[in-house]
């Protein structure tokens, strides 16, 4: 984990309330990390519904599998997360882990084994010592809370340098519902179905495929539009949990106008927790928006802007200050999507610097490269072809990105 916070964090941490029906604690067990806290539980009330979205790596870890095999289930009961050790490519071994992870957490609780969910993240090809948990898991159900968001945040952290959390309300049949959620991630960031780990709970009364539906679209319109590195974790997982407590009917339609409402803070949320991430880029120093319009279609809009948050000469050019707008048009050409240079106009914030194949006649360069100065970048590109948009969230490239990943495993 990384000492330094990141230049871009918030200035301040918010207090989450606490959610009806979700009990959080944290432990130290020694999975890698020695005086800091690397295991989470979080136990939910009977009947709390579950929806998850998972990475699409074929080479996905045994939580991941795990959590795959019980989602049509619907329901959880718990959810035991790591963090130092993926139990990624582990073999036999991860998943004999898995199992006695939550053979564990069941027994502490009472409930079925298919009612626990895991998730774990860290150095890829280590086994886990599983047994480390059984030292801790009475404790940590006996001291579960509603408030401990920060603690379960802090506990989940690999290279973060802060912990990720955010709360919503919304208004659900004349009840006010709360929506919680924290993220782990900084580094190995193009979520494929999510992020690296995210967790919402929120205390309405929603139906697992309801819950499903509304999880996967906030997703793709969040976590699936933020990168760090172009690397996509084995262990991506976003999970969502509703207890019902609220007290409402629960709702199973998704398009229902009840949750209108909850849909857009719940996915509010989700593209805050996002931000987060690439704000804590490993060694980042920019926070870059990167808006595509003018697109033949909105799929295609998505895989340029991606071209240019993943560019390594975009992201080291943003680290330098330097307003090098030819390095975005070399981004737009190889994604392999429509274009037309001729028709290309690029922006750095409110500054057009290219239009229709050329420098744009009003480009000033100190006015360029002053932008370039801020924390908080927005690099716009209009192809000119048709009404296709997207736009995705990135960090600059440094020098602190290659010293982090050097020594990650030392």
């Amino acid at each position: 984990m990384s000492s330094a916070v990141s230049p871009l964090a918030p200035k301040s941490l918010p207090s989450l309330p606490g959610v009806a029906g979700v009990k959080l604690a944290t432990a130290e067990a020694g999975i890698r990390y020695a005086g800091r806290t690397d295991v989470l539980l979080a136990s939910f009330a009977p009947g709390t519904a579950v929806a998850g979205v998972f990475t699409k790596s074929r080479c996905p870890s045994a939580p991941v599998e795990w959590c795959r095999e019980r989602l049509g289930g619907g329901r959880i009961r718990a959810l035991v997360v790591n963090s130092g050790n993926a139990n990624a490519f582990t073999g036999a071994n991860g998943r004999a882990a898995t199992k006695l992870t939550a053979e564990l957490a069941a027994k502490a609780l009472g409930c079925s084994e298919d009612e626990i969910f895991l998730a774990s993240t860290g150095v890829i090809g280590e086994p886990l010592d599983a047994t480390k948990f059984g030292a801790v898991m009475g404790s940590l159900v006996a001291r579960g809370e509603e408030g401990a968001w920060e603690a379960a945040a802090r506990a989940i952290m690999t290279t973060d340098t802060f912990p990720k959390l955010a709360t919503r309300t919304a208004e659900i049949g004349g009840r006010t519902v709360t929506i919680n959620g924290i993220a782990k991630g900084a580094g190995m960031i193009a979520p494929d179905m999510a992020t690296m780990l995210a967790f919402v709970a929120t205390d309405a009364a929603i139906a697992p495929d309801a819950l499903q539906a509304i999880l996967a679209g906030a997703a793709e319109r969040s976590f699936n539009c933020v990168t760090v590195d172009g690397d996509t974790s084995t262990s991506d997982t976003l999970l969502a949990f509703a207890t019902g407590a609220a007290g409402h009917p629960e709702i199973s339609d998704p398009s229902d106008p009840a949750l209108t409402g909850f849909a857009a803070a719940f996915e509010s949320l989700l593209v805050e927790l996002a931000q987060f991430v690439a704000r804590d880029g490993e060694g980042a120093r920019k926070f870059v928006t990167v808006e595509v319009a003018g697109a033949e279609s909105d799929a295609s809009a998505r895989k340029i802007a991606l071209s240019i948050a993943n560019s390594p000469l975009v992201k080291t050019a943003i680290a330098g200050e330097d307003a090098n707008w030819g390095r975005v048009v070399m981004a737009v050409g190889k994604a392999g999507e429509p274009a037309d240079r001729d028709l290309l106009s690029i922006r750095f914030g409110d500054l057009r610097v290219a239009h229709r194949g050329a420098r744009d006649p009003d480009y000033d360069e100190a006015t360029a490269s002053a932008y370039m100065k801020r924390e908080e970048i927005v690099i716009g590109v209009d192809l000119g072809l048709g009404q296709g948009k997207a736009r995705v969230w990135t960090c600059d490239l440094t020098e602190g990105y290659i010293s982090i990943n050097a020594d990650y495993r030392s």
